[in-house]
């Protein structure tokens, strides 16, 4: 029997991974080998069916954790397809939610119907100051695009175009799949759906109708976005199979850089404050850095340290962490106090905690006196 592949392998991405982080693997690996993009390559077919499998599963949260963990043995039994045995047609329509039509794959492009054409992916870099405030960022990519020398037809200027020879002009070839037990209606690799090509082909674009362009683009990220997150720009991927055809869309994933102060949890902002001893002791209000206001500086949020502050006490600052990204409400700033001890002390600070430490009584503070009636009894 043949060994089968871990699903977290197949997809690429670590056990433990979020959701979106695994529907957004499936979605590359889908992409990557897409039957269109590999026409008759059999090892791309099996590749697109396990990622299909992998996906079924992790995607659903009991069978993900019965796999997580059983293995492969912990789904006998359960509901699953056969995607192996599958048209790559039958697997798109099964996840709508994740492609819509932008595999260009879909049974409705088999019907004849123009081919939207494929999504493409970059990512950009920003800061925790501009997740806070949102960003305008120039974004730099390259895209498969109409050649301008032939208009996309793929023929040489100023030829006619005959039907296609490979698919006799329906613009559609059919393959056999797994030893003849289904057969796969694809679009025709020779003309790509447009039923005619020409003798001789355009020189600028080798007869592919596309040639590699450079786009820049400026686009808005909203406050509040999460690391990992993709910004949708409709219309700014490939273009479709003809003239007519809808363009696929750019997705830009975002990445947070690590903030040298903050850190994030869900919409709540984290810092760790250093405070005194006689700061947590007395208490005081001191000043401390927000994520919209200048860094380090005396104008940020004046905060009140209570007497009797305790090492490691969280005090939370409402509204003042990052926005909502749906409901455009904002978190809190969380500052752990740490309480810090000098190393070095002066002959003076000396004598006044020497005279200090002569007042004070272990047996005031309730924790102070359950641990030293401990110590008696464990030495007695």
């Amino acid at each position: 029997m043949a060994t089968q592949r871990d699903y977290y392998e197949i997809l690429g991405v670590d056990r433990g991974t979020d959701d979106e982080t695994i529907k957004r693997a499936y979605r590359k690996m889908a992409m990557k080998f897409h039957p269109d993009r590999n026409s008759g390559d059999r090892e791309a077919e099996i590749q697109f069916k396990e990622a299909a499998e992998a996906y079924e599963v992790l995607s659903d949260s009991n069978k993900r954790e019965r796999y997580d963990r059983f293995g492969h043995a912990g789904l006998r039994g359960t509901s699953t397809h056969d995607f192996h045995h599958m048209d790559p047609g039958d697997i798109f329509s099964m996840f709508d939610d994740i492609f819509g039509e932008a595999l260009g794959g879909s049974r409705r492009s088999n019907r004849g119907r123009t081919q939207r054409g494929y999504d493409l992916e970059t990512q950009t870099e920003i800061s925790l100051e501009e997740v806070a405030s949102g960003v305008e960022r120039e974004i730099n990519f390259t895209r498969q695009d109409v050649c301008d020398t032939c208009d996309g037809t793929g023929g040489k200027p100023g030829t006619d175009p005959v039907a296609c020879v490979t698919c006799a002009g329906a613009g559609q070839v059919q393959q056999a799949g797994f030893g003849g037990m289904f057969r796969m209606v694809t679009t025709c690799p020779a003309c790509r759906g447009a039923r005619q090509s020409y003798a001789q082909k355009c020189t600028a674009c080798h007869g592919t109708g596309r040639c590699p362009k450079k786009r820049q683009l400026t686009i808005k990220i909203p406050p509040g976005v999460h690391d990992g997150q993709a910004v949708r720009i409709a219309g700014e991927g490939e273009p479709g199979s003809n003239a007519n055809g809808q363009r696929g869309d750019l997705h830009v994933v975002v990445r947070v850089q690590a903030h040298e102060l903050f850190v994030r949890d869900g919409d709540d902002l984290i810092m760790k404050m250093p405070i005194s001893f006689t700061q947590a002791a007395l208490g005081a209000t001191v000043s401390v850095p927000t994520i919209d206001g200048p860094r380090l500086s005396a104008l940020g949020h004046e905060l009140v340290i209570k007497r009797g502050t305790q090492h490691g006490e969280v005090v939370r600052v409402p509204n003042r962490g990052l926005v909502n990204l749906r409901s455009q409400q904002r978190g809190s700033l969380l500052v752990v106090l740490q309480i810090e001890i000098p190393k070095k002390l002066t002959e003076n600070q000396k004598q006044l905690l020497q005279d200090f430490s002569e007042t004070e009584n272990r047996d005031v503070m309730p924790q102070s006196h359950g641990f030293w009636e401990k110590m008696k009894s464990y030495l007695n």
